[in-house]
């Protein structure tokens, strides 16, 4: 069980993050960023504190550029929730620590409905509303 941020990459984020038992708070962010450096201690604290109801992850853009460029990540920090394979939150900004610890909230009380026949290739074109 994670209790702290966990760091993953390119190459294990499907494992790490998409393919997760549990739902998973990711943060785009560099070293060179004044604002990152502002989050992480709340993504430490909480880290700790939601300890087996939601990892948090942490992707630094300038080490995983492919990551940056598959989620068009413009700025950072950018927050990003996954939930059962799916991305379901998306926001650039720091986040002062009431807000993520309510959106940690949601995330854990957000119900993915159940879905036939897709394949999580997230590619959604031809795809329409009711499917």
């Amino acid at each position: 069980m994670d209790t702290k941020p966990v760091a993953v990459t390119d190459a294990d984020f499907q494992t790490e993050v998409i393919d997760y038992e549990l739902p998973v708070l990711v943060d785009f962010w560099a070293e060179w960023c004044g604002p990152c450096r502002m989050v992480a201690p709340v993504l430490d604290k909480l880290a700790g504190e939601y300890a087996g109801k939601v990892r948090i992850a942490k992707v630094n853009v300038d080490e995983n550029p492919g990551l940056s460029q598959y989620f068009q990540v413009m700025s950072i920090p950018t927050l990003m929730m996954f939930k059962e394979k799916h991305l379901v939150f998306s926001q650039p900004g720091a986040l002062p620590e009431p807000a993520v610890r309510s959106l940690l909230d949601q995330l854990i009380a957000l119900q993915i409905p159940p879905h036939d026949g897709h394949d999580h290739s997230h590619s959604h074109e031809g795809e329409t509303e009711n499917e």
